[in-house]
């Protein structure tokens, strides 16, 4: 029985090793924002990825809005910010889309550059420069190559976790390894959203946005979740508050009037 426990803990540390070392020797320095991240995919395979899941992630969102006119406006402020920042040096092919979803608030990018707002969120902002926060704070997460860097991540906890459960006969063990687990990714996502944000004030700059109306998009997501929103340890998303805080910091940074 001894011998039988020993070489399930063996193999368990076998699994465990790999999964470092297969994220350990994914390491590289992002171009665009000078972070080290640790990829397993290229470039191309986030395209592909992208192009291959926005029909679907459309179609759950009610599939694109009719209007000619709101979908132009989505467009032209999305092409001006890759025009006048570092996505244009990108691999990435950027496309913007406006879902017709009217009750959900929300804006997410896919890996590659497709990137979607709601009409719900859309018909929430007053000013064209608010739209310019939205749409650069998803376009630097395709620049930070954050769906790329989280899938990784994702890897890496798996492996871990697989590796736990073969090699321990504990189930809370294995249980507790999962909770510590998820809320390293969560850390990891607040990360990389506090980023975003980081890129979009610069990319709003640099392309003749007020970059303040960021500031006013958190009003309207802190406004929208109301007063039981999920506190932040818990949630993929810093806290708007937060969010605002940073925001102003990086506006501060990059030299732009207060």
């Amino acid at each position: 029985m001894r011998t039988k426990v020993g070489f399930r803990f063996m193999i368990g540390v076998v699994i465990v090793l790999f999964a470092v070392f297969k994220y350990c020797s994914s390491a590289e320095t992002n171009p665009y924002t000078g972070k080290e991240q640790h990829i397993t995919i290229s470039p191309d395979e986030e395209v592909a990825l992208g192009l291959r899941s926005a029909p679907q992630m459309a179609a759950q969102f009610g599939g694109l809005h009719p209007s000619r006119e709101a979908q132009a406006l989505v467009d032209a402020v999305g092409n001006k910010l890759v025009a006048n920042t570092v996505a244009r040096e990108t691999p990435y092919s950027f496309e913007f889309h406006l879902l017709a979803d009217p009750s959900t608030i929300n804006a997410f990018a896919l890996p590659g550059g497709q990137i979607f707002i709601t009409y719900g969120l859309f018909t929430k902002l007053e000013t064209e420069g608010q739209l310019a926060g939205v749409l650069g704070h998803e376009i630097g997460h395709v620049v930070g190559r954050h769906s790329a860097d989280q899938m990784s991540k994702q890897g890496l906890t798996q492996g871990i976790l697989s590796g736990v459960a073969i090699g321990s006969e504990s189930v809370a063990t294995t249980q507790m390894a999962a909770v510590v687990a998820n809320m390293i990714n969560m850390k990891y996502g607040r990360s990389d959203e506090l980023e975003s944000d980081d890129l979009g004030v610069r990319f709003m700059i640099r392309s003749g946005y007020d970059p303040h109306d960021m500031i006013g998009v958190q009003q309207i997501l802190k406004s929208a979740a109301g007063p039981n929103r999920t506190p932040e340890f818990q949630s993929t998303h810093p806290d708007p508050d937060n969010r605002i805080a940073h925001i102003r910091a990086a506006i501060e940074k990059y030299g732009y009037p207060q």
